[in-house]
């Protein structure tokens, strides 16, 4: 296991979101940086028989009420995006490809800022294409990279590490083999990081 702390990720997760929005501050104030793990939550549910919590009508009005509260409490700009859930599949190979391009951080802010700020389809490869290029990303070689057999294995081999890691949701942090679960654990991870210093 890798002594490097990871955040592990997913577009679909508005909670990912969040954590996202707040990452780089806790790496300022630690002068720690993340390792960024893109994996495919969908394939996390099924692995480990978690779900999402709107399948859940009670959970998820609660839920959505929760995130309203943790973006405001930050100052984070957020809208339930009305298509959720979101396929994030290609979203994620994206991402994949992004890590090797060198532009991972570039693309993960235009990719969470469409979904959670502008509402908009990403499930659509038309609009997936508009956020990218409106954040001076190369579209099409993004939808290429979504069919490249060397990104889909690294996709699939990051989902399974994580599983393998005990990981059953998103966003999840990895500090010195331990697992925090969601957002809302942020302040565990920033003790955890000073306390591995």
């Amino acid at each position: 296991m890798t002594s490097t702390p990871q955040f592990l990720f997913d577009f679909g997760s508005p909670a990912s979101y969040l954590a996202w929005k707040r990452l780089p501050d806790l790496q300022a104030r630690t002068g720690v940086a993340f390792e960024l793990v893109p994996m495919l939550l969908g394939g996390v549910f099924k692995a480990t028989g978690n779900a999402s919590p709107v399948t859940i009508p009670a959970k998820g009005a609660w839920m959505g009420r929760d995130l309203a509260r943790w973006a405001e409490r930050h100052g984070t700009p957020f809208r339930f995006n009305p298509h959720f859930p979101i396929n994030t599949l290609r979203l994620m190979r994206g991402a994949i490809a992004a890590q090797a391009r060198g532009e991972l951080v570039a693309y993960a802010d235009a990719v969470f800022d469409a979904i959670w700020q502008e509402q908009r389809n990403m499930g659509d490869p038309a609009e997936v294409a508009a956020a990218l290029t409106s954040a001076g990303l190369d579209a099409a070689a993004y939808a290429a990279a979504g069919e490249d057999d060397a990104v889909k294995a690294k996709l699939v081999g990051n989902t399974e590490a994580a599983v393998a890691a005990g990981i059953f949701g998103a966003p999840s942090f990895l500090v010195a083999g331990e697992l925090y679960f969601g957002q809302d654990r942020m302040d565990f991870v920033e003790a955890a990081l000073g306390a591995t210093a």
